[in-house]
């Protein structure tokens, strides 16, 4: 395995490619009583059209959140979460558009929970019973999306940004979608992205770094599949489909979301380096400190609910911005005064240096929550680069790179509002 320092954080990293094309990373922690392992597939919500073996296949929506739900079932008729939690380890697992995650700790048995964790992912076992089944399950669930404020208004966003990429759509699906799964949908699904080849494995812990390997190559085997290909459609404009949309709802005070949407960097350096200088630079622009929400704030447009996001998911980058606010439309005409003022005058150099500072403290501490490491090494392993190479690269980062994403990204005609009203009594 390959073995790198980073003294300036005080990790060490060993790495490796098995045979079977399973990129590994460990990080020891020696004295350490928790040990954390994530078993990711390069295979989110938004991997619907795929090429595998030089066919093209479609999917419905909601087959990566679907196979998630199922992949805990055994042949035998046990259920995986059962085992994991009887052995000591707290299991769960997620799906987002662009990732599916395995993941447990524990501070005893962990060998025994790697070996379970690597087996039932690796294990596909599914009936047309136990799928119709699910759709019960995950229609529920579905609903009481539909039903969420939350939910509505980020979906209403993506839907207006996005006029055709997969990731405008709902992870879960909607109950007509995932109708269209089948037991014969889930296997073919499985065996495209859950290869060793297609997927990632991180540990943190006290832990031994050659007996990871040893596990991961026992369980798995030493089998390479092809990876398969995603295909999201055409490039989507920089400009949003709808720039407004409203709805109403149950709620106390009206929801709110701006969003603009970015040229994603695909990989390596330029990716990570594209997703640090995002975060700085919405950090210094809407952050808690900003000159934009302390005054905001004071005039009583914006209350303690607000905040920022970045997402880059499937191929995208997504800014999202927002809130409560009894006027949204007045939050959006003071951003985009904002953005204007900052890409005429530039960023004031004391709070572009304190905004770094806080970003650098912050993601110091990050890196002691062993989940948020390991997941971070997974999905930077699908982006190509090393999430413990960014402290030096924030560093670096310079007020006018983040001036630049400011002006560029932010933009009126980038913009996109969504609203949640509340319902007329």
């Amino acid at each position: 395995m390959d073995r790198r320092e980073y003294p300036n954080i005080g990790e060490t990293l060993y790495s490796s490619v098995l045979p079977n094309g399973l990129r590994l990373n460990v990080v020891p922690k020696k004295g350490f009583s928790t040990r954390y392992a994530v078993f990711a597939a390069n295979y989110g919500g938004a991997h619907r059209r795929f090429t595998l073996d030089g066919k093209t296949i479609d999917t419905p929506a909601g087959v990566a959140h679907f196979l998630e739900h199922k992949m805990f079932d055994l042949p035998n008729g046990d259920n995986a979460l059962n085992i994991l939690s009887a052995n000591g380890a707290d299991p769960n697992a997620f799906t987002s558009s662009g990732v599916t995650c395995y993941y447990f700790s524990c501070t005893e048995g962990f060998e025994e929970n790697l070996r379970m964790l690597l087996h039932f992912v690796s294990t596909p076992y599914f009936t047309a019973e136990t799928v119709s089944k699910e759709q019960g399950i995950i229609g529920q669930e579905i609903r009481m999306g539909e039903d969420s404020p939350d939910s509505a208004v980020y979906y209403n966003l993506m839907e207006q940004l996005y006029s055709h990429h997969p990731i405008r759509d709902r992870v879960a699906g909607t109950v007509e979608s995932i109708a269209q799964i089948t037991h014969k949908t889930l296997y073919n699904c499985h065996r495209a992205f859950y290869a060793p080849s297609n997927m990632a494995l991180c540990v943190e812990g006290d832990v031994d770094p050659s007996a990871i390997e040893g596990i991961a190559l026992e369980v798995l085997g030493k089998d390479c599949a092809p990876v398969p290909r995603a295909d999201f459609g055409p490039e989507e404009s920089p400009f949003p489909a709808v720039k407004l949309r409203k709805e109403s709802m149950e709620v106390s005070a009206p929801l709110f979301l701006i969003g603009s949407k970015l040229r994603a960097e695909k990989e390596g350096q330029a990716a990570m380096r594209q997703r640090l200088v995002s975060r700085l630079a919405l950090r210094i622009l809407c952050g808690a400190s900003s000159p934009f929400y302390s005054r905001l704030y004071a005039q009583g447009i914006l209350n303690r609910n607000f905040d920022y996001d970045i997402d880059f998911s499937a191929g995208t980058g997504t800014v999202i911005i927002g809130g409560e606010s009894p006027r949204p439309e007045q939050v959006l005409e003071e951003l985009e005064k904002e953005v204007a003022e900052v890409s005429r005058s530039g960023l004031d150099e004391g709070a572009f240096l304190r905004a770094k500072r806080a970003t650098l403290g912050s993601t110091l501490r990050a890196m002691e929550d062993f989940e948020n490491v390991c997941v971070s090494l997974a999905t930077g392993v699908f982006d190509g680069y090393c999430a413990f190479d960014s402290m030096p690269v924030l560093e670096s980062i310079s007020a006018e790179e983040c001036r630049a994403f400011i002006a560029e990204s932010l933009a009126s005609e980038r913009l996109a509002l969504s609203i949640i009203e509340s319902k007329a009594v």
